[in-house]
């Protein structure tokens, strides 16, 4: 999968009057931009460079054992180096569709790829599945997931501790350095317990853990909640 460095936030606003699942997709290219309505009900994306794109197509998400679907006909496209804001009342389907991107579970029907687009604005080769190893995810209640016993550790787990050679070991240090300093860890002690933290910086934290992957889709449920800005 190409390096997409795209993001997608998730937000609740229940005193929205919107009935619908709505997502806004902004691009730090000068030449690309998209506002979606309702999802499945959005503008053409125009675009004058080659990029590529995380499509959502028609998709439709039925939870096993009942009748109605959760999701219906959705449909959004997601460029490369753009952050996308899916908001919606409590129960619309934002947090099941983060699953869906996210590779936690499958829709019932429809499609999520990621396809390369020219510069003439066509699709220029056949699409590509979106691996779940290279998207990485911030839940909204990330303390549920911790399991190691210090920042550091937590950060750094599942990395190899002994068999890392010196390149592999300088280019996670430089990973590590990034994921901290990005999140905002850099001003609390790294041993200390992540379950101590409050809960501003336990989604810091989340954060950096799924920073120091390099992700090429990020995925954040409810990002500020908890957080001072």
């Amino acid at each position: 999968m190409p390096a997409m460095e795209a993001a997608v936030s998730l937000s609740n606003l229940s005193r929205s009057p919107s009935k619908f699942l709505r997502t806004t997709i902004h691009t730090s290219s000068r030449n690309a931009s998209q506002h979606l309505g309702p999802l499945g009900k959005s503008r053409v994306l125009s675009l004058s460079v080659r990029h590529s794109c995380i499509e959502v197509k028609r998709v439709n998400y039925r939870p096993p054992g009942t009748q109605h679907n959760l999701l219906n006909d959705v449909s959004f496209s997601l460029p490369e180096k753009s952050f996308g804001l899916i908001f919606g009342r409590s129960g619309s389907g934002k947090t099941t569709l983060l699953q869906l991107l996210a590779g936690l579970s499958k829709p019932t029907s429809g499609s999520i790829y990621v396809q390369r687009y020219g510069t003439d604005g066509n699709a220029n080769s056949s699409p590509e599945s979106l691996s779940s190893e290279r998207v990485g995810i911030v839940f909204q209640f990330p303390e549920r997931y911790f399991l190691a016993d210090t920042v550091l550790e937590e950060v750094t787990f599942g990395w190899p501790r002994q068999k890392a050679d010196l390149a592999m070991r300088q280019r996670l240090a430089l990973n590590l350095q990034y994921a901290i300093n990005s999140a905002g860890l850099n001003t609390i002690p790294l041993d200390e317990d992540p379950h101590s933290l409050s809960g501003g910086y336990k989604r810091r934290l989340a954060l950096a853990i799924q920073l120091v992957q390099k992700p090429d889709l990020l995925l954040l449920d409810e990002p500020l909640a908890g957080l001072v800005l």
